[in-house]
C-alpha cells in the first residue's frame, strides 16, 4: 500500500495542485480544508504523514497539531503565506518536521514528503547501520535518517534525530542548549532554547515509551543535557 497522506488546505486550487503531484509521485490522497475535519479523519484512519495549512478557517494548523500531537507521532508539513522567524520556531517547538512558505512548488512540496517519510520509516535496518558505541540500546542509521533505541524505531522529527545522534555519538557528554542547538538546526540563530527543551522532553517521551524504566536523558541544571552512560535493564515499554 502507498503511503497515506492528508493534506490539509483551505485554498481549493492551492489543494488540487499539491493532491495531484501527490499522487503523481504515488502517494494516497486525502484532503480536507478545515481542522475540525483534520481531526475527525486523523481519529478514524490511518495517515503516515500531514501537509498541514497553518492558516484555516476554524483552527490554526499549530492548534491541531499540538491536539493530534496528544494522541499520535504522525510527521507534520506545516504550509504557510508567513515566513517570520517566530512562526518557525513556533512549528518546531510543537513538533513540526518541515516548513514551506506559500508560493511554492508542489514538486518540491512532494520531494520533501518523501524525505520526511525516508527519516521515519520503520523499515527494518540495514546491518551496516552504525551505533557509536557498542554498549548503547541506541543504533543511529544516518542514511535513512531513523533511530533505533531496544530494537524499536522512534518517530521523531529531523531536529530531534539531529539532536539524539549528537547525544549518541558522545554518551555522558554535556551539551548546552547553544550546543545542541547548533547540532539540531540549520539556522541555530532562529532557535529558541526553549526549543531544545521541548525536544528533549519530546525523546524522553517517546524513548520511555519503549523502555519506561529508564530515564534516558539527563537534566543538568544551569548547563544541558547529556545521554545517559550506565543503562539499567529497565522495563519493557
Amino acid at each position: 500500500m502507498p503511503p497515506h497522506i492528508l493534506v490539509v488546505e483551505d485554498e481549493p486550487s492551492i489543494t488540487e495542485n499539491i493532491v495531484y503531484a501527490l499522487e503523481s509521485d504515488g502517494f494516497s490522497v486525502t484532503a480536507t480544508s478545515t481542522g475540525r475535519g483534520a481531526l475527525d479523519l486523523v481519529a478514524a484512519r490511518e495517515f503516515q504523514l500531514i501537509v498541514l495549512d497553518v492558516g484555516l478557517p476554524d483552527m490554526t494548523g499549530f492548534e491541531i497539531c499540538q491536539t493530534i500531537r496528544r494522541t499520535h507521532a504522525l510527521p507534520v508539513l506545516f504550509l504557510t503565506a508567513r515566513s517570520s522567524e517566530i512562526d518557525r520556531v513556533v512549528g518546531l517547538e510543537i513538533g513540526g518536521d518541515d516548513y514551506v512558505v506559500k508560493p511554492f512548488s508542489p514538486r518540491e512540496l512532494a520531494a520533501r514528503v518523501r524525505a520526511i517519510l525516508r527519516r521515519v520509516s520503520t523499515v527494518p535496518l540495514p546491518q551496516n547501520a552504525t551505533s557509536q558505541n557498542p554498549g548503547l540500546p541506541l543504533v543511529i542509521d544516518e542514511l535513512r535518517f531513523q533511530a533505533v533505541y531496544f530494537g524499536s524505531a522512534l518517530t521523531l522529527s529531523r531536529y530531534e534525530f539531529r539532536m539524539l545522534k549528537a547525544f549518541a555519538e558522545q554518551p555522558g557528554r554535556v551539551f548546552t542548549r547553544e550546543q545542541l542547538m547548533e547540532a539540531a538546526s540549520e539556522e541555530p540563530d532562529a532557535s529558541m532554547e526553549r526549543t531544545i527543551d521541548t525536544h528533549v522532553k519530546t525523546l524522553r517521551a517517546r524513548m520511555r515509551a519503549v523502555r519506561h524504566g529508564i530515564d534516558p536523558i539527563v537534566t543538568h541544571r544551569g548547563i544541558g543535557y547529556s545521554l545517559l552512560e550506565d543503562w539499567p535493564e529497565g522495563d519493557a515499554g
